[in-house]
């Protein structure tokens, strides 16, 4: 088959992952593209988005298009659903391949699986679980297709999670480390750290294991 693999940034965590997918792809036989931007899709059998944030209207070009979502579907469509749910306290994450349409995550599920986590993990702990967990249901799908392509629809009254902003990683002095530890692990040292203000001044934390 023709794959094309589309991720929206070339900053993007999952690239790794998504060169490591391609490779394995190629060596079953199949035509593989990694693209960054939608801009040269083009006619194949299968687009897969990996970490792609923007909305893809040219659905047409190709026989299936891919999304991998980490939630229960359709409980927790939208933004950042992993790290939602283990802000919420959970450290068994639903991850769940369905047929992308022009409303967001809403298509046919194809296949659920669950990222297991232990609690102690930190953001780039937790984002290697996601990578592999994207990579083996990309792979079910292409080894049992068509088979695969049998998928169900929802089921069930849609949630919703927003956008995380520098500001959902502002920690709360008044409160102890452990009990913003969740918070504190899923911060990105970089792009996004964990911060607190006092006295009118923002003072940042990095977190790593010692």
């Amino acid at each position: 088959m023709f794959i094309q693999l589309l991720t929206s940034g070339i900053d993007s965590w999952i690239i790794p992952y998504g060169k490591k997918l391609q490779e394995m792809l190629i060596a079953k036989g199949h035509v593989c593209k990694y693209l960054i931007g939608d801009e040269k899709v083009e006619n194949g059998d299968i687009v897969i988005f990996l970490s792609y944030e923007k909305i893809f209207h040219q659905l047409s070009l190709n026989k299936h298009n891919l999304v991998i979502h980490e939630s229960d579907l359709p409980k927790g469509r939208g933004m950042s659903p992993l790290t939602w749910q283990i802000l919420e306290g959970s450290n068994k994450i639903p991850i769940t391949l369905l047929e992308a349409t022009e409303k967001v995550d809403a298509g046919v599920i194809y296949k659920r699986d669950f990222i297991v986590l232990e609690g102690h993990e930190l953001l780039s702990e937790i984002k290697d679980k996601q990578g592999w967990a994207t990579i083996n249901l990309v792979i079910w799908f292409i080894e049992n297709y068509p088979h695969s392509s049998q998928g169900q629809h929802q089921i069930g009254t849609p949630s919703f999670y927003k956008r995380r902003t520098a500001v959902d990683s502002k920690l709360d002095i008044e409160r102890s480390i452990s009990d913003q530890f969740d918070l504190l692990r899923v911060c990105d040292n970089n792009r996004y750290p964990a911060y607190f203000e006092k006295n009118g001044i923002k003072y940042k934390i990095l977190i790593e294991k010692y």
